[in-house]
């Protein structure tokens, strides 16, 4: 079975004040919530069951989604009580241990293949396998080099404005069941610490490398952004029969 962990528990302060009446997975894009494009998404690419991690304003998009009947795709939820990180609430979610599982953040917007990365990981030797997206950054100041040559105050380099670019977290993850091993029952744990630890039991942690259509709408920027081309690229984001 294909199931998917969708965590929208986040409280999105990076959003305020949007996110003090909208949890973040329903803020809308173009003419629906975000999370709604990644149903109908996760539907169109085969999974067969989707749970909800929730927690801040739960009720929110429990009463949205209710049980996936209107998506043509079971919908569950677990609502976490307190703040478990962003992936202490798997240990806790029934059934994850039996198979591999997709887990993703709730704010993202692209039009990845979900059913082929979780089918590419299943078949590969990975613990933990993470959809990455090359970003470009450009510094609109001069950046200065020192100590180069050993002396911490001599100006050895001046870069005026220099772009750089950097592999970045898709915030869409795919686990082996041995890999929740490392999450304690009840315990805060983040992506990042999940990661750590099976680097350091020496597990494998392989990147799906992307050059699909990615925004985090968490931040301000992409979610402009997304506001801003969503009409040019709703083909590529909305199944069809949606």
């Amino acid at each position: 079975m294909k199931r998917a962990v969708i965590l929208a528990g986040g409280e999105g302060m990076r959003l305020r004040p949007y996110t003090t009446v909208l949890p973040k997975p329903l803020m809308p894009i173009g003419d629906r919530p975000v999370l709604d494009i990644v149903v109908r998404q996760l539907k169109a690419h085969g999974f067969e069951r989707i749970t909800i991690a929730t927690g801040y304003l739960a009720e929110l998009i429990e009463a949205f989604f209710r049980d996936g009947e209107a998506y043509g795709i079971p919908i569950d939820y677990y609502r976490e009580h307190e703040p478990l990180g962003t992936v202490g609430a798997l240990a806790l979610i029934d059934g994850l241990a039996e198979d591999h599982i997709l887990v993703m953040n709730g704010d993202v917007l692209t039009d990845i293949d979900y059913g082929a990365l979780l089918e590419r990981h299943r078949t590969g030797d990975a613990a933990a396998t993470i959809a990455t997206k090359v970003r470009h950054i450009q510094v609109s100041l001069g950046v200065l080099r020192f100590g180069e040559d050993g002396d911490p105050t001599r100006l050895t380099g001046y870069d005026e404005k220099p772009a750089i670019d950097f592999t970045a977290s898709m915030g869409v993850y795919c686990f082996a069941p041995r890999a929740l091993q490392h999450i304690k029952p009840g315990e805060r744990l983040d992506f990042p610490d999940l990661i750590l630890r099976l680097i350091a039991a020496n597990d494998v942690v392989r990147a799906w490398p992307s050059e699909d259509y990615w925004l985090d709408i968490g931040r301000h920027d992409d979610y402009e952004q997304a506001q801003e081309e969503f009409e040019s690229v709703r083909h590529r984001l909305i199944p069809p029969e949606s």
